[in-house]
């Protein structure tokens, strides 16, 4: 296959205002996309897109880029990623179009795509717009210019959606939990669902201003929920990131429960029911304790690449539903067609309330073995993984852990970092382990 120019493995991502993230690029990704994806059907597009400030710029780019081809567009303005995808196969749309950096800081920006069954693009129409791309932007006649409208009344569709998957039998009644909105594009959606589930909700991370988005809070700075779920003496906490497709939880105790953790629990109460359907999917990051403790339950384990795109795949080639990555991403393919932070969330409490159990008693037979990662950011066009130091370092380091760790060193999708992780039986070891071979990766880089 064709290596693919500008989509990486979640859409195209960047800085913005340089590289990939121009408005210049965005009006003619729009153009592109429109081409390609109004060969047949509705010829209408929905956009949603998360609270950085530059979601304004991309968003009326991408809208004249998409009218200029001769389709429609429905605005949703701020609104997670899973909730366009829901959306889009709603509205019967061609596709949905997402303007978000996820995790990253508020200067990154991005652009994705779902198709009109919810689901992210193949490859191959990715690279069908990509060749659009290199072709000069052509208008369509005035008179089949695509127009555009806003969707008022689309996050309490989504709400209601999200609700939806808790069992009508139980309620959250009794719950006090701490929601962690990260700034992002759940700030006004996320609280509403458990409160009116019948939580006791306390929100932090919800009140974006444009730049604060995953700043020192959601999903991948654990620290403030953790504080607030022990002072507020919560009996949980649900943290998402910028762009509500990745969830990490949080106990009383203010112990941090992990994507693994998370898909442990789903599984574990979907075999209780009967309703596993097969096994679960991790990635070469799941951590080896998930492994052991799913074969324990005889539960089938399979590894995919970094990525939820991947998870998906796998799934897909298994038929099976339930898989996810150890940084949140959760796919349960029963309840929706992509990575849903708050679905995730609700599906956690609906096994608590089915066991009536703690969210800490349901990972208690779960024993998660020490696993270090450390991001070397690196500049150009070089790979740092190529180098004889890092090469050393790593083969050393295997060498020292044996059968009972893994090491693996990869390049990020999404930014540029190589990611150094580490796993073995010793913390102390792991993170000295980690720390050797992330300075090689600094001394090649």
């Amino acid at each position: 296959m064709k290596q693919r120019q500008f989509f990486g493995t979640d859409g195209i991502r960047g800085k913005v205002g340089s590289g990939k993230m121009t408005p210049e690029l965005a009006l003619k990704l729009g153009w592109a996309a429109g081409r390609v994806l109004s060969r047949n059907g509705t010829k209408k597009v929905i956009i949603g897109k998360d609270t950085r400030i530059s979601g304004y710029l991309f968003e009326s780019a991408l809208e004249a880029g998409l009218s200029a081809a001769g389709l429609n567009v429905l605005l949703l303005g701020p609104m997670p990623t899973p909730a366009v995808a829901y959306l889009t196969r709603t509205f019967r749309a061609e596709a949905g179009v997402v303007i978000s950096a996820s995790h990253n800081p508020y200067y990154d920006n991005g652009i994705k795509f779902f198709s009109t069954d919810g689901s992210k693009l193949d490859d191959a129409i990715e690279l069908e717009i990509e060749a659009e791309l290199d072709k000069p932007l052509v208008c369509v006649e005035s008179h089949l210019l695509g127009k555009a409208r806003r969707i008022d009344d689309a996050a309490g569709r989504y709400i209601e959606y999200c609700k939806g998957n808790f069992p009508a039998e139980h309620t959250l009644t009794g719950l006090k939990i701490v929601v962690d909105c990260a700034h992002g594009a759940t700030y006004h959606i996320a609280p509403s669902v458990f409160r009116e589930l019948g939580a006791e909700v306390i929100s932090i991370g919800d009140k974006p201003d444009g730049i604060n988005i995953n700043d020192k809070v959601g999903a991948t700075s654990m620290a403030k929920i953790c504080e607030t779920v022990l002072a507020e003496q919560a009996d949980l906490g649900i943290a998402l990131d910028g762009d509500g497709d990745r969830i990490m939880m949080v106990n009383r105790l203010g112990e941090v429960i992990d994507g693994d953790q998370i898909l442990y629990i789903l599984a574990v109460d979907a075999q209780k029911r009967g309703l596993l359907k097969g096994g679960v999917v991790g990635t070469l990051m799941s951590n080896l304790g998930l492994e052991l403790a799913l074969q324990d339950l005889k539960i089938p384990f399979v590894r995919s690449k970094v990525g939820d795109r991947y998870v998906m795949e796998l799934l897909k080639q298994h038929q099976w539903r339930i898989g996810g990555e150890n940084s949140g991403h959760i796919l349960n393919l029963d309840h929706g067609t992509t990575g849903d932070g708050i679905v995730a969330g609700i599906l956690v409490l609906a096994a608590m309330r089915r066991q009536n159990s703690t969210l800490e008693a349901l990972t208690q037979t779960l024993k998660m073995l020490p696993q270090v990662l450390v991001n070397v950011r690196f500049e150009g066009n070089s790979n740092p993984l190529d180098s004889d130091v890092v090469k050393s370092a790593q083969a050393f380091v295997e060498q020292q852990l044996g059968s009972r760790g893994r090491v693996l060193l990869r390049k990020s999708g999404t930014e540029p970092l190589i990611r150094v992780m580490v796993e073995g039986d010793e913390h102390d070891q792991v993170l000295a382990y980690a720390n050797k071979i992330a300075e090689a990766v600094k001394q090649a880089c």
